[in-house]
């Protein structure tokens, strides 16, 4: 492998990596709350991306109810992908309510919490197929504005290029990561977040209303889903209703590596997934897929507990 080609896949892997963890991020705040993992997390992300095409784009293809339609809308991308984003993140909070608080609220096995998440996926899934059909939806080469669709420079004597797009989902990503840094780690709302993650009955007691802080993590587990779905989407499409499935598997994967509950190692657990994809020798890249799962595979045989997670004491 040459320097010129390394630099590529480098950057290659560091943008789709930067997206697998904001996706993961949305996994990793739920679980961090409620010990379970949120299935229909997926369907979201791609409900988020649906709802930006919508207003940026709002041009539909041949199949489904909406068949035909043109809203020619024509919404600034930046605003589209934020109302689009805030509109997932308010699916996220119908879904708690629905599917999850119910449960909850009778204290039931967490293991129907996880079914109720899947049956609601599948809702979703079959509802944006009805409406839209199964075609590929693709957002115009200029959605970021009138700029170079790529960026190229020499390494060594060889020329790598930078897809702008790459460029753009990087620095979105990373604007993403640090606001919620923040907003965990120096706000009031992300100290009662900490609170009822680590125990909710005494955070009650601190006079903490254990049922918003759900409702908040729901909520921003939507945002970073469809803000995720929407990011993909501008780069390779929106490829059908179950386009979310695949991310939804990688995201498993990607909070695993980096330990269960940990907003860092789900971090981590994107760039190392996305990097170690892009390294695959072309000859392979059809086997690509199977690198997460492969990476998943590894550390629960030798570190159950993922990368950056804690090892769970038992109490006896």
């Amino acid at each position: 492998m040459t320097t010129a080609q390394f630099i590529q896949n480098l950057l290659n892997g560091i943008s789709i990596g930067s997206v697998y963890a904001i996706f993961a991020l949305g996994y990793t705040l739920v679980f961090s709350i409620l010990g379970i993992i949120n299935f229909a997390h997926g369907a979201v992300f791609t409900l988020g991306a649906y709802f930006t095409y919508t207003l940026a784009v709002g041009q539909f293809g041949i199949n489904g109810l909406l068949s035909g339609l043109d809203l020619n809308l024509q919404v600034p991308f930046a605003l589209s992908l934020l109302i689009g984003s805030v509109a997932a993140g308010l699916v996220g909070v119908l879904l708690e309510r629905l599917a999850f608080r119910p449960l909850r609220t009778r204290g039931a096995d967490s293991l129907l919490a996880l079914v109720s998440s899947l049956g609601v996926a599948l809702v979703i899934v079959n509802a944006i197929q009805y409406l839209v059909g199964a075609e590929i939806y693709t957002f115009p080469s200029q959605v970021y504005g009138d700029i170079k669709p790529a960026i190229m420079f020499e390494v060594a004597g060889q020329q790598v290029v930078v897809r702008t797009v790459q460029v753009i989902i990087f620095a979105v990503c990373m604007v993403i990561l640090t606001v919620l840094g923040y907003l965990i780690s120096f706000t009031r709302l992300g100290k009662a977040l900490q609170a009822v993650a680590e125990n909710q009955t005494t955070a009650s007691l601190l006079g903490i209303s254990v049922d918003r802080m759900i409702l908040a993590t729901f909520f921003l587990s939507g945002f970073l889903g469809g803000m995720a779905g929407t990011l993909v989407g501008t780069s390779f499409g929106i490829a059908g209703p179950y386009f979310g499935v695949t991310y939804g598997l990688k995201g498993l994967a990607v909070i695993v590596l980096g330990g269960l509950g940990s907003i860092p190692g789900a971090v981590m657990g994107g760039i190392v997934i996305g990097l170690a994809e892009a390294f695959v020798p072309p000859d392979y890249s059809a086997y690509k897929e199977a690198v997460a799962f492969a990476f998943l595979f590894i550390v629960l045989l030798l570190r159950p507990q993922g990368l950056l997670g804690r090892s769970l004491i038992q109490k006896v």
